[in-house]
């Protein structure tokens, strides 16, 4: 195996193709012009719209990776031995037009302009046990037109397309070095030449993604941005020979500079200004008091399902699974204790209560000898293997807990009875099939099931436990821009704080935004901060709305006791099912106290696009906020208030992770905070 300084050296190598003196010119007239549009003077009030048509260079490192063999290098010479693998560092330079509407998604660009593909091969020894090196200088001239999509209207954007290659270079240098046994051996001198069977054109292809950065404002007529991309050109198409396997696959890395002239906005007189401005409105809320810690008592649903891992029937090992001696100390309240040692979620409390799921329907039907339950396997494979995956669930209970088999009866199926994966889907469906091959526990026994329900398909009884909350949701500081949903195509947040630091956040497309007080605040305990909201309209306009915030972080408070239920949600519902209905309103309702806050948010699991979960996320929130809200009607319960989130599959505040079907599963959740006054 070769060595690190082998690559390092042969990067070094590389890097003699490419020629710097012309890419330092390039930046500095590029620079240059950039630094003038931005100081150009605009003393007048006008702004203009964004350009349509963009007009620059780009400049790239092309970092190129050779495959196949060669040896013929033209009819004068050949390799005494073949040549397999190489790498270099070549540079891209082009002129470049880009055409697109601001706001829109799609775009055409266009770039034609010098391709370097230079590399040197990986060095080999010839039948003398002489060491030899090849060097190639492949120079094109290339004309790459692209569509530009831009998927959520905002400065980040993919581009593909073709690749038409017209060959300009096709130099070599083989060297042979000496013996070493013979070090007194004459040396061969280098072969120099022109490869032979070079194509004159190549047609491939290319895709990638950039992000624009604007350099200038919408006061200046000429509008400047400089957009960092990169893009990846694979080996088919780009053989560049007629003979022999060698084949080229490029990475380039770099950036263009782009220039357009915005059209005049039409001056508004101040009287009719405001109608002239998208409708909406900026707040921020920030807690006086964000409390640190909170005492809940968590009522956590208990998920009927067993999850497998594809082609096995066994119990996955990240269930916590007793030995016998152990399950006259189990207890329900106390599920720490046997947590499981590969736990995986962000939510580790509600992980162990799941992942204990054997455990606690055994310890529920050693307590309970009327009890009988039904284990339904569903596999891809077919009901047999269900059925295989069901006796492993079987002899767990009978065999540990001691349950007589006479209670647990067997079923096996090609599908689940509620199955995640549609007929007629197209997206996500691995991950969707793997939520499929499970094991249901269903049952009609009251004792284990939650309070109102009956029948095999009800939920199991949730199980109810004291934690320490961290980070409550109302220690957020919420962004609102009402009807920002009409008013923009996307909109982001500039947080500048006393001392002139900045944050950024967004893009953000939803009219409601809560992040962490301790994200803004630091380690710092308050401080006084200006919040700009940067709105950007659909006609390429930017409306600017700043806010001045004193945030505050606190200790926490007197002792508080809060409280916690969750409802979970089949894939891709959004209506809470009829068994739940009761529930929130016969007993999650009456327990929240009178001036009591609720708040109540929403979350999916990974599975679909990000802006259609977000608003199933807010549809689910308001579907148990509607249940919630007449049942506090009609108990005569008025001052309760209720705040609202949906969060969608936002990794960064979603309860679980996503990596296990089960947590998938949890993830499908609407969770609602009862805090008292």
């Amino acid at each position: 195996m070769k060595n690190i300084k082998y690559y390092i050296k042969k990067l070094k190598k590389s890097w003699q193709f490419f020629p710097t003196r012309a890419t330092y010119k390039f930046l500095l007239a590029t620079l240059a012009v950039s630094f003038y549009s931005v100081l150009q003077a605009q003393d007048n009030q006008y702004s203009y719209s964004q350009p349509v048509i963009w007009f620059g260079a780009a400049s790239a490192a092309n970092f190129n990776f050779f495959q196949g063999s060669t040896q013929q290098l033209n009819a004068g010479f050949s390799s005494p031995v073949a040549f397999h693998k190489g790498n270099g560092v070549g540079l891209y330079l082009a002129p470049l037009v880009e055409i697109y509407l601001p706001g829109t998604r799609l775009g055409v660009m266009l770039q034609a302009g010098y391709d370097s593909r230079n590399g040197s091969f990986d060095s080999e020894t010839t039948p003398c046990n002489c060491p030899a090196d090849l060097e190639t200088n492949l120079g094109y001239i290339t004309i790459e037109p692209s569509v530009r999509f831009s998927p959520f209207r905002s400065a980040f954007y993919l581009f593909g397309g073709p690749r038409i290659a017209f060959n300009l270079d096709k130099s070599f240098t083989y060297k042979q070095g000496k013996n070493p046994a013979f070090p007194e051996q004459a040396p061969v001198p280098d072969q120099k030449g022109d490869l032979s069977n070079v194509y004159k054109t190549l047609l491939s292809m290319q895709v990638g993604a950039g992000f624009d950065i604007p350099l200038s404002s919408q006061e200046n007529q000429i509008q400047t941005v400089l957009s960092p991309f990169v893009s990846f050109q694979p080996y088919f198409g780009q053989s560049p020979r007629s003979i022999e396997t060698w084949t080229v696959t490029s990475l380039r890395a770099g950036a263009s500079l782009k220039f357009g002239r915005g059209s005049k906005l039409p001056t508004i007189p101040a009287s009719t200004e405001i109608k002239m401005q998208p409708q909406f409105r900026f707040t921020v809320n920030s807690p006086k008091n964000i409390p640190v810690e909170r005492r809940v008592l968590e009522t956590f649903p208990l998920r009927n399902y067993v999850f497998f891992d594809l082609g096995s029937t066994e119990i996955p090992d990240r269930y916590v699974l007793l030995k016998s001696n152990q399950v006259k100390d189990y207890k329900e309240d106390q599920l720490e204790v046997f947590a499981p040692k590969n736990l995986s979620g962000r939510s580790a409390r509600g992980m162990v209560v799941y992942y204990n799921i054997l455990n606690i329907i055994g310890d529920r039907m050693g307590k309970n000898p009327s009890t009988n339950i039904t284990l339904a396997g569903s596999s891809e494979k077919g009901p047999e293997d269900g059925r295989v995956m069901a006796e492993s669930i079987k002899r767990y209970l009978t065999d540990i807990f001691g349950i007589n088999a006479s209670r647990i009866r067997i079923e096996g199926r090609d599908k689940p009875k509620i199955a995640s994966e549609k007929l007629g889907g197209t997206r996500d469906l691995e991950l969707l099939r793997e939520g499929d091959r499970r094991v249901s526990i269903e049952s009609s026994s009251s004792s284990l099931l939650m309070e109102f329900q009956s029948g095999p398909n009800a939920p199991l009884k949730p199980v109810e436990f004291n934690v320490m909350q961290v980070a409550p949701l109302d220690s957020y500081v919420t962004f609102n821009v009402e009807g920002a949903n009409e008013a923009f195509s996307s909109w982001s947040l500039e947080v500048k704080d006393e001392k002139g630091k900045i944050q950024y956040l967004g893009p953000y497309m939803q009219e409601r935004v809560s992040i962490p007080g301790k994200t803004l605040l630091g380690t710092r305990e308050k401080g006084d901060y200006k919040v700009t909201m940067i709105g950007h309209t659909i006609n390429g306009n930017t409306v600017k709305r700043e806010v001045p915030v004193h945030m505050v972080l606190w200790g926490p408070p007197e002792d508080e006791q809060g409280m916690r239920f969750s409802i979970i949600y089949e894939f891709d519902e959004s209506k809470a099912i009829n068994i739940y209905e009761k529930y929130l309103a016969e007993i999650v309702t009456p327990k929240i106290p009178d001036g009591a806050l609720v708040i109540i948010h929403g979350y999916t699991d990974i599975i679909g696009d990000v802006s259609y979960n977000q608003r199933l996320s807010l549809a689910r929130a308001n579907d148990v906020k509607g249940i919630i809200e007449k049942s506090l009607l009609k108990a005569g319960k008025k001052d309760v208030k209720i705040d609202l989130y949906g969060f969608g599959e936002d990794e960064a505040l979603s309860p679980f992770d996503n990596k296990y079907p089960e947590e998938r599963f949890y993830n499908r959740t609407v969770i609602i905070d009862v805090i008292p006054k």
